[in-house]
């Protein structure tokens, strides 16, 4: 199939295929007139490395995790321990998103919102202390 029938099977946009081509996430064959070639396997991966992404993981933990995917000999638990690392990781950016926003609730809580000039917010983003 061309890159628009695998882009259509695969939900991925063709420029973003063309780049997972160019990092070698997926090799399709080239057909006599040096058209990519796609294959259902190539379609699979697409579709693999767009739920991984979907996910949180980044490319090179996709192309981790394609590896394991193809390796029937992999421990289960080679991919529950990297699984595990991406969710501690996102532990980590859900408490600093909480932080932040405790942070600008209470300065959005201290500002008038009035006609007087003086903000809480401005004067924490200019490195004062928050009124």
């Amino acid at each position: 199939m061309n890159i628009g029938e695998a882009s259509a099977a695969s939900g991925l946009p063709a420029k973003t295929i063309r780049y997972y081509e160019d990092i070698g996430l997926v090799r399709p064959g080239r057909g006599d007139n040096g058209y990519r070639d796609f294959v259902e396997s190539d379609v699979h991966k697409l579709v693999f490395v767009a739920r991984s992404r979907s996910l949180g993981f980044t490319v090179e933990e996709c192309r981790h995790l394609l590896s394991l995917y193809e390796d029937r000999g992999r421990a289960s638990a080679d991919v529950k321990a990297m699984a595990r690392e991406h969710l501690a990781r996102i532990d980590r950016k859900i408490a600093d998103l909480e932080g932040l926003r405790a942070t600008l609730g209470a300065l959005v809580e201290r500002c008038h919102g009035d006609d007087r000039p003086d903000c809480p917010i401005l004067e924490r983003l200019s490195g004062g202390p928050a009124a």
